[in-house]
């Protein structure tokens, strides 16, 4: 029997990439140039994972009117400065790199609009690792509300990778919601931007703290996948 290997759809920012202010501090300025209040840290730091417009409106308190131009704003801020600002949570790479020379397909599913994500993830130099790089649309105005969110984005993720099952990782709620509603599990990521017991309460299968402990604990499906096809085979040979 060939050695079964779980295919892994990953979160980007919170799971992935560590923004280390590049987000925050984007909103912050952009907030700031429009005259508009400024959260404080603990909103800003929740703004992170979300679709953006809703977390203007519904977190910063953005009027409805000034959600694009505040958008256009942070953009324009994110891509000069927001990227470099950015870094690898430890361990990352390396885990990658584990899986693409073990043949583990892998997929990134994130709220970012799809082409920014794809230049974080080459900016970082771990484009070429994805089966799939799957985000939100580029146009992120109000207007646009029929933009895909979490659900659709990791089905189309994992549509990509052309198997079933898969698993979800993540570091908020919407990476649970966004795998449960495809029928995955979801192993929560400790070193993101979920408040204590988030992820938990969502309904993460397991919150890991370490990228090797992610590792473990992806490995530990396998074998788990593993027996379920034996199972499956000996039961069709009886």
């Amino acid at each position: 029997m060939t050695e079964t290997k779980v295919p892994v759809i990953f979160d980007l920012d919170g799971t992935l990439v560590d923004p280390a202010g590049g987000i925050t501090g984007g909103i912050s300025t952009a907030l700031s140039e429009m005259g508009l209040p400024v959260p404080d840290q603990a909103i800003l730091n929740s703004m992170v994972g979300p679709k953006l417009s809703d977390s203007l409106l519904h977190l910063a308190g953005v009027p409805s009117e000034l959600v694009d131009e505040t958008i256009d704003r942070y953009r324009r801020h994110y891509k000069e400065t927001g990227i470099g600002q950015s870094k690898l949570y430890p361990g990352i790479f390396d885990l990658l790199e584990f899986f693409a020379e073990s043949g583990r397909p892998v997929a990134v599913a994130t709220q970012k609009p799809q082409s920014i994500a794809r230049l974080v993830l080459e900016h970082h130099g771990i484009g070429d690792f994805f089966v799939s790089i799957r985000g939100a649309a580029d146009d992120e105005s109000v207007k646009a509300n029929t933009a895909p969110g979490k659900i659709e984005i990791v089905a189309a993720a994992l549509a990509d990778l052309h198997t079933q099952p898969a698993v979800m990782v993540g570091d908020r709620h919407q990476d649970v919601a966004g795998a449960m509603a495809n029928g995955l599990d979801c192993i929560g990521v400790s070193w993101g931007f979920a408040p204590e017991g988030e992820l938990e309460d969502a309904g993460a299968v397991a919150v890991v703290k370490t990228a090797l402990e992610l590792r473990t604990r992806i490995e530990e499906l396998d074998a788990v996948r593993a027996a379920a096809l034996s199972e499956v085979q000996n039961d069709g040979s009886l």
